[in-house]
């Protein structure tokens, strides 16, 4: 194992396969909720299963030979939700057209980490309003999960409401309340036993399906493999959802690269994260991977944390998550007969954990506190994350003029500022 370099690392293979085997079950649930989400859109549900194990598969393993690192990587979530509720069902885009706006956003990222423009981005986007968008997609998140359970329900009226409180719903809260005491005694992959436990609760009630097998040849990726449409994503009104796409991945990736580091010792002399250039481009190419084959962006995901927890240290932690997710492909019949009221309170729960950055923002000052809310509530308001993100920069960017302090804002952000007006426009 000389090519992970254990032993100047301080770690050994066994803590290694422990650590990379704690990250695969704290984020085992996207196997269940991307195909969940995306199959919304009348993506072949099957094939999204294999796919979803393959881009993390190959995102994973990308990371662990090419950047030796303990961090893991899926088709997000908040951007799968972007990809469904704002491309397909707000924008009326094909989710072959939408799968098109994924690859773009992702060779744009790759170009952009390439050539260092990346840091110019993140320098130039204030610090509370990327807070913000992590928060918003948290709320919208919760939100889709409340929809999908059927705890929220259209109203004529209200235009949402509480629904009726059948069996699944029941079921559904059940499950919310066991995921939730499972995350707070820190039991780890309580999401996925959350999961477990409920739809297994729904076939001793009759709710769910028993599936024909345990284990089956993983479904045929054929029906959304390569049926990405770029040139279709080449419009006007595709650059905003590009820019979110990418906005949306780039600082979920430093967020969790930043979070990560210290722990998983990976800030040399200088200060500085060590190979956080090479992650971000293992991250760009996962996604572009990813859309080819017939998903959402690919991320890195904060979950990496618990491996490092349990002393990940080098990328055979991530190689281990690999492995893993390529072996959940053979479980597909089990992985296909889980109900949405099984895993919406996992969205639900994972939404709480994104809105936790509204903490850190200081909305005591009125010229942070009009974006950062703009941001937020018109992400599930108007069910579009692209929406919060566009009034969240022209806001910004209004209230730096009336407060006279239009050179406080960077060239890069009046960039983003108009290609958010354009995008805006373009609705």
């Amino acid at each position: 194992m000389d090519f992970f370099q254990l032993e100047k690392h301080g770690t050994n293979i066994k803590q290694e396969m422990v650590a990379g085997t704690t990250t695969f079950l704290t984020m085992a649930y996207i196997i269940f909720v991307n195909p969940g989400i995306l199959g919304e859109t009348g993506m072949d549900k099957g094939a999204l299963i294999t796919v979803t194990c393959l881009a993390a598969f190959i995102g994973t393993m990308i990371t662990a030979l090419w950047v030796n690192a303990p961090l893991a990587m899926a088709p997000g979530m908040g951007l799968n939700a972007f990809f469904t509720y704002t491309l397909v069902f707000g924008m009326g885009a094909t989710w072959n057209v939408a799968l098109g706006v994924v690859f773009i956003s992702g060779i744009a990222f790759l170009l952009l980490t390439m050539t260092g423009f990346r840091e110019k981005i993140i320098d130039a986007i204030p610090l509370q309003l990327r807070l913000a968008v992590g928060a918003g997609i948290g709320l919208f998140i919760a939100f889709i999960g409340m929809k999908n359970l059927g705890l929220i329900v259209a109203n004529p009226a209200t235009l949402v409401g509480l629904g009726p409180l059948s069996p699944t719903v029941i079921l559904g809260l059940i499950g919310l309340t066991i995921m939730g005491g499972l995350e707070i005694k820190q039991v780890k992959g309580g999401i996925l036993i959350g999961i477990v436990i409920t739809t297994v609760l729904g076939m001793v009630l009759g709710y769910v399906e028993l599936p024909n097998g345990i284990m089956s040849t993983p479904p045929s990726i054929a029906p959304i493999a390569f049926k990405l449409d770029i040139l279709g994503a080449l419009k006007l009104s595709m650059i905003g959802p590009i820019f979110s796409f990418m906005f949306v991945d780039l600082f979920d990736s430093v967020g969790t690269i930043v979070a990560c580091a210290n722990e998983a010792e990976m800030i040399d002399e200088k200060g500085k994260i060590e190979n956080v250039s090479k992650i971000l481009e293992a991250d760009a190419a996962a996604t572009v991977i990813g859309s080819l084959l017939g998903t959402s962006t690919t991320t890195t995901f904060v979950e990496s944390a618990s491996g490092i927890a349990e002393g990940g240290r080098t990328g055979l932690t991530s190689a281990t998550t690999a492995i893993l997710f390529f072996l959940a492909m053979f479980f597909t019949p089990v992985i296909g007969v889980v109900p949405a009221f099984a895993t919406a309170p996992a969205l639900i729960i994972v939404g709480v954990y994104m809105f936790k950055n509204l903490i850190d923002i200081d909305l005591h000052k009125i010229e942070i506190a009009i974006p950062a809310f703009l941001t937020i509530i018109l992400m599930p308001l108007t069910y579009s994350i692209s929406t919060g993100i566009t009034f969240g920069f022209i806001s910004y960017a209004v209230i730096e003029i009336i407060s006279g302090k239009v050179k406080t804002v960077k060239p890069t952000m009046w960039i983003i500022v108009v290609l958010s007006t354009v995008e805006l426009l373009s609705k």
